[in-house]
Protein backbone atom coordinates (compact mmCIF):
# COMPACT_ATOMS: atom_id res chain seq x y z
CA UNK A 1 0.00 0.00 0.00
CA UNK A 2 0.88 3.88 -0.53
CA UNK A 3 0.68 7.06 0.06
CA UNK A 4 0.82 9.55 -2.48
CA UNK A 5 3.18 12.15 -1.54
CA UNK A 6 3.00 14.31 -5.87
CA UNK A 7 0.89 12.95 -8.50
CA UNK A 8 3.45 13.95 -11.19
CA UNK A 9 1.03 13.20 -14.62
CA UNK A 10 -1.28 10.75 -15.18
CA UNK A 11 1.72 7.94 -15.57
CA UNK A 12 3.62 9.00 -12.93
CA UNK A 13 3.41 9.88 -9.04
CA UNK A 14 5.87 9.89 -6.08
CA UNK A 15 4.52 7.52 -3.14
CA UNK A 16 5.70 6.81 0.04
CA UNK A 17 5.16 3.17 1.58
CA UNK A 18 2.52 3.18 4.02
CA UNK A 19 4.60 0.74 6.26
CA UNK A 20 8.34 1.76 6.50
CA UNK A 21 7.50 5.70 4.99
CA UNK A 22 10.10 4.98 2.15
CA UNK A 23 9.74 6.90 -0.92
CA UNK A 24 9.28 5.80 -4.24
CA UNK A 25 8.39 6.65 -8.04
CA UNK A 26 6.12 4.70 -9.63
CA UNK A 27 4.94 4.65 -13.04
CA UNK A 28 2.36 3.16 -14.96
CA UNK A 29 -0.36 4.13 -17.70
CA UNK A 30 -2.90 5.88 -15.60
CA UNK A 31 -1.61 5.43 -12.46
CA UNK A 32 -1.43 9.72 -11.25
CA UNK A 33 -4.86 10.09 -13.17
CA UNK A 34 -7.00 11.74 -10.29
CA UNK A 35 -4.72 10.98 -7.26
CA UNK A 36 -4.84 13.50 -4.62
CA UNK A 37 -2.42 14.09 -2.03
CA UNK A 38 -2.29 10.74 1.35
CA UNK A 39 -4.46 9.26 -1.27
CA UNK A 40 -3.55 5.61 -0.39
CA UNK A 41 -3.91 3.12 -3.07
CA UNK A 42 -2.50 -0.52 -4.24
CA UNK A 43 0.02 -0.68 -7.11
CA UNK A 44 -0.94 -3.53 -10.06
CA UNK A 45 1.77 -5.96 -11.28
CA UNK A 46 2.34 -3.75 -14.26
CA UNK A 47 3.66 -0.66 -12.30
CA UNK A 48 7.45 -0.05 -12.18
CA UNK A 49 8.51 0.87 -8.74
CA UNK A 50 12.18 3.06 -8.61
CA UNK A 51 13.03 3.57 -4.89
CA UNK A 52 14.10 7.06 -4.06
CA UNK A 53 15.83 6.21 -0.67
CA UNK A 54 18.08 2.99 -1.08
CA UNK A 55 20.28 4.40 -3.03
CA UNK A 56 23.48 6.08 -2.75
CA UNK A 57 22.62 9.47 -4.83
CA UNK A 58 19.50 9.03 -2.75
CA UNK A 59 19.30 13.40 -2.91
CA UNK A 60 19.99 13.54 -6.39
CA UNK A 61 17.12 11.14 -6.59
CA UNK A 62 14.91 12.46 -5.33
CA UNK A 63 15.52 16.08 -6.20
CA UNK A 64 15.25 15.00 -9.60
CA UNK A 65 11.96 12.97 -9.34
CA UNK A 66 10.32 16.07 -8.29
CA UNK A 67 11.96 18.78 -10.73
CA UNK A 68 12.23 17.44 -13.82
CA UNK A 69 9.63 16.94 -16.48
CA UNK A 70 7.52 14.20 -16.16
CA UNK A 71 7.84 13.20 -19.69
CA UNK A 72 11.15 12.89 -19.63
CA UNK A 73 11.33 10.02 -16.94
CA UNK A 74 8.31 8.01 -19.18
CA UNK A 75 11.20 8.28 -22.17
CA UNK A 76 13.55 6.73 -19.85
CA UNK A 77 11.35 4.82 -18.54
CA UNK A 78 10.32 3.29 -22.18
CA UNK A 79 13.94 2.77 -23.10
CA UNK A 80 14.80 0.60 -20.16
CA UNK A 81 11.45 -1.72 -20.95
CA UNK A 82 13.16 -1.75 -24.70
CA UNK A 83 16.54 -2.96 -22.92
CA UNK A 84 14.78 -5.04 -20.44
CA UNK A 85 13.37 -7.25 -23.56
CA UNK A 86 16.85 -7.75 -25.25
CA UNK A 87 18.97 -8.07 -22.19
CA UNK A 88 16.71 -9.25 -19.78
CA UNK A 89 17.49 -8.41 -16.17
CA UNK A 90 18.75 -4.89 -16.12
CA UNK A 91 19.60 -2.23 -13.23
CA UNK A 92 16.87 -0.14 -13.39
CA UNK A 93 18.28 2.52 -11.02
CA UNK A 94 19.64 4.34 -14.03
CA UNK A 95 16.71 5.97 -14.48
CA UNK A 96 17.56 8.76 -13.19
CA UNK A 97 20.81 10.10 -14.66
CA UNK A 98 19.39 8.82 -18.15
CA UNK A 99 16.35 11.01 -17.83
CA UNK A 100 18.16 13.60 -16.88
CA UNK A 101 20.60 13.40 -19.98
CA UNK A 102 17.60 13.46 -22.19
CA UNK A 103 16.28 15.98 -20.70
CA UNK A 104 19.20 17.98 -20.86
CA UNK A 105 19.69 16.77 -24.96
CA UNK A 106 16.43 17.79 -25.73
CA UNK A 107 17.02 21.40 -24.13
CA UNK A 108 20.33 21.60 -26.39
CA UNK A 109 18.00 20.79 -29.26
CA UNK A 110 15.45 23.27 -28.78
CA UNK A 111 18.15 26.06 -28.42
CA UNK A 112 19.70 24.74 -31.93
CA UNK A 113 22.99 23.72 -30.12
CA UNK A 114 25.50 21.27 -31.85
CA UNK A 115 27.27 18.18 -30.08
CA UNK A 116 29.69 15.91 -31.49
CA UNK A 117 30.74 12.37 -30.08
CA UNK A 118 33.69 11.69 -31.67
CA UNK A 119 33.19 7.94 -30.65
CA UNK A 120 29.97 7.25 -31.82
CA UNK A 121 31.01 4.83 -34.42
CA UNK A 122 33.12 2.56 -31.94
CA UNK A 123 30.21 3.11 -29.70
CA UNK A 124 27.82 1.79 -32.03
CA UNK A 125 30.63 -0.97 -32.55
CA UNK A 126 31.46 -1.69 -29.14
CA UNK A 127 28.17 -1.64 -27.85
CA UNK A 128 26.38 -2.72 -30.90
CA UNK A 129 23.06 -4.19 -29.46
CA UNK A 130 22.99 -1.37 -26.49
CA UNK A 131 23.07 1.14 -29.71
CA UNK A 132 20.35 -0.44 -31.26
CA UNK A 133 18.23 -0.15 -28.11
CA UNK A 134 19.31 3.25 -26.78
CA UNK A 135 18.04 4.12 -30.59
CA UNK A 136 14.27 3.79 -29.87
CA UNK A 137 14.72 7.05 -27.95
CA UNK A 138 14.58 8.45 -31.91
CA UNK A 139 10.62 7.96 -32.46
CA UNK A 140 9.87 8.51 -28.53
CA UNK A 141 11.50 12.24 -29.07
CA UNK A 142 9.77 13.13 -32.52
CA UNK A 143 6.57 11.78 -30.95
CA UNK A 144 6.73 13.33 -27.37
CA UNK A 145 8.62 17.14 -28.78
CA UNK A 146 8.46 17.00 -32.53
CA UNK A 147 12.69 17.19 -32.16
CA UNK A 148 15.12 14.61 -34.14
CA UNK A 149 17.71 13.55 -31.98
CA UNK A 150 21.48 12.77 -34.07
CA UNK A 151 23.58 10.05 -33.73
CA UNK A 152 25.96 11.63 -31.55
CA UNK A 153 23.43 11.90 -29.20
CA UNK A 154 22.20 8.28 -29.19
CA UNK A 155 25.54 7.27 -28.22
CA UNK A 156 25.26 9.19 -25.30
CA UNK A 157 22.53 7.17 -24.50
CA UNK A 158 23.73 3.99 -25.30
CA UNK A 159 26.12 4.45 -22.39
CA UNK A 160 23.89 4.87 -20.28
CA UNK A 161 22.09 1.55 -21.70
CA UNK A 162 25.25 -0.19 -21.31
CA UNK A 163 26.23 0.82 -17.48
CA UNK A 164 22.16 -0.58 -16.90
CA UNK A 165 22.92 -4.18 -18.23
CA UNK A 166 27.00 -4.15 -17.55
CA UNK A 167 27.22 -2.92 -14.39
CA UNK A 168 29.76 -0.47 -15.73
CA UNK A 169 30.26 3.32 -14.85
CA UNK A 170 29.01 5.49 -17.80
CA UNK A 171 32.35 7.60 -17.53
CA UNK A 172 34.24 4.13 -17.31
CA UNK A 173 32.46 3.12 -20.50
CA UNK A 174 33.82 6.19 -22.08
CA UNK A 175 36.76 5.10 -21.50
CA UNK A 176 37.05 2.27 -22.90
CA UNK A 177 35.58 3.49 -26.00
CA UNK A 178 38.05 6.47 -26.10
CA UNK A 179 41.33 3.81 -25.58
CA UNK A 180 39.61 1.83 -27.88
CA UNK A 181 39.76 4.65 -30.50
CA UNK A 182 43.21 5.99 -29.63
CA UNK A 183 44.22 2.00 -30.51
CA UNK A 184 42.71 2.21 -34.14
CA UNK A 185 44.22 6.06 -34.50
CA UNK A 186 47.28 4.52 -34.11
CA UNK A 187 46.89 1.55 -36.32
CA UNK A 188 45.64 3.80 -39.15
CA UNK A 189 48.52 5.87 -38.86
CA UNK A 190 51.03 3.38 -39.50
CA UNK A 191 49.00 1.93 -42.48
CA UNK A 192 48.87 5.29 -43.53
CA UNK A 193 44.69 5.08 -44.23
CA UNK A 194 41.62 4.95 -42.95
CA UNK A 195 40.39 1.22 -41.47
CA UNK A 196 37.16 -0.57 -43.34
CA UNK A 197 35.52 -0.41 -40.12
CA UNK A 198 32.60 -2.79 -41.89
CA UNK A 199 34.90 -5.67 -41.65
CA UNK A 200 35.01 -8.18 -39.31
CA UNK A 201 38.52 -7.99 -38.65
CA UNK A 202 38.12 -4.17 -37.35
CA UNK A 203 35.04 -5.51 -34.96
CA UNK A 204 37.36 -8.20 -34.19
CA UNK A 205 40.03 -5.63 -32.92
CA UNK A 206 37.87 -3.24 -31.50
CA UNK A 207 36.30 -5.53 -29.22
CA UNK A 208 39.74 -7.13 -28.34
CA UNK A 209 40.96 -3.90 -27.30
CA UNK A 210 37.43 -3.62 -25.06
CA UNK A 211 38.05 -6.84 -22.80
CA UNK A 212 41.65 -6.01 -23.12
CA UNK A 213 40.93 -3.48 -21.26
CA UNK A 214 38.59 -5.59 -18.73
CA UNK A 215 41.17 -7.61 -17.81
CA UNK A 216 43.67 -5.31 -16.91
CA UNK A 217 41.38 -3.49 -14.63
CA UNK A 218 40.19 -6.53 -12.93
CA UNK A 219 43.67 -7.91 -12.82
CA UNK A 220 43.15 -10.88 -15.24
CA UNK A 221 45.66 -12.66 -17.34
CA UNK A 222 45.69 -14.46 -20.66
CA UNK A 223 46.74 -18.44 -20.09
CA UNK A 224 48.71 -18.67 -23.30
CA UNK A 225 51.12 -16.23 -24.92
CA UNK A 226 51.63 -15.76 -28.55
CA UNK A 227 54.83 -13.01 -27.62
CA UNK A 228 57.66 -15.25 -29.26
CA UNK A 229 55.73 -16.32 -32.20
CA UNK A 230 54.88 -13.11 -33.48
CA UNK A 231 57.83 -11.25 -31.98
CA UNK A 232 59.73 -13.14 -34.76
CA UNK A 233 57.13 -13.98 -37.56
CA UNK A 234 55.18 -9.93 -37.57
CA UNK A 235 58.23 -7.60 -35.09
CA UNK A 236 56.50 -4.14 -36.59
CA UNK A 237 52.85 -5.22 -35.94
CA UNK A 238 54.31 -6.71 -32.43
CA UNK A 239 56.40 -3.41 -31.93
CA UNK A 240 53.12 -1.36 -32.36
CA UNK A 241 50.94 -3.64 -29.93
CA UNK A 242 53.51 -2.84 -27.41
CA UNK A 243 53.11 0.64 -27.85
CA UNK A 244 49.44 0.76 -28.00
CA UNK A 245 49.72 -1.22 -25.04
CA UNK A 246 51.63 0.82 -23.09
CA UNK A 247 49.69 4.20 -23.71
CA UNK A 248 46.59 2.38 -23.13
CA UNK A 249 47.84 1.08 -19.85
CA UNK A 250 48.66 5.14 -19.23
CA UNK A 251 44.95 6.22 -19.88
CA UNK A 252 43.06 3.97 -17.76
CA UNK A 253 45.94 3.84 -15.31
CA UNK A 254 46.63 0.26 -14.92
CA UNK A 255 49.41 -1.49 -16.68
CA UNK A 256 48.48 -3.85 -19.50
CA UNK A 257 50.41 -7.46 -19.41
CA UNK A 258 53.20 -8.32 -21.75
CA UNK A 259 51.25 -11.30 -22.31
CA UNK A 260 48.58 -8.83 -24.14
CA UNK A 261 51.20 -7.87 -26.92
CA UNK A 262 51.02 -10.61 -29.10
CA UNK A 263 47.55 -11.07 -29.32
CA UNK A 264 46.87 -7.83 -29.71
CA UNK A 265 49.80 -7.77 -32.79
CA UNK A 266 47.47 -10.74 -33.74
CA UNK A 267 44.86 -8.59 -34.30
CA UNK A 268 46.50 -5.60 -35.95
CA UNK A 269 48.00 -8.38 -38.30
CA UNK A 270 44.43 -9.05 -39.33
CA UNK A 271 43.50 -5.76 -40.27
CA UNK A 272 46.13 -4.31 -41.55
CA UNK A 273 47.11 -7.19 -43.80
CA UNK A 274 44.81 -9.98 -43.62
CA UNK A 275 47.70 -12.57 -43.48
CA UNK A 276 46.42 -14.71 -40.88
CA UNK A 277 43.67 -17.17 -40.17
CA UNK A 278 42.08 -18.54 -36.73
CA UNK A 279 40.80 -17.23 -33.76
CA UNK A 280 41.79 -15.18 -31.14
CA UNK A 281 42.10 -16.39 -27.34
Amino acid sequence: MYRVVKALNHNAVLAADVTDQKEYLLMGKGIGFGKKVSEQFEADESCRVYSLTDRKERNDAQNLAKSINPEFLEIANMVLDEAEKVFGHIDRNILFPLADHISYAVERIQRNETISNPLTEDIRVLFHMEYKVASCVIPLLESHFGISISEDEVGYITLHVHSAIDDEKVSDAMQTARAVRECIRIVEESMGKKIDVMTLSYNRLMNHVRYMIVRALEGEKLKLSLNDYMQVKYPEEFALAAKICDEIGQMIKSPLKDVEIGYLAMHICRVTSGELDGESE
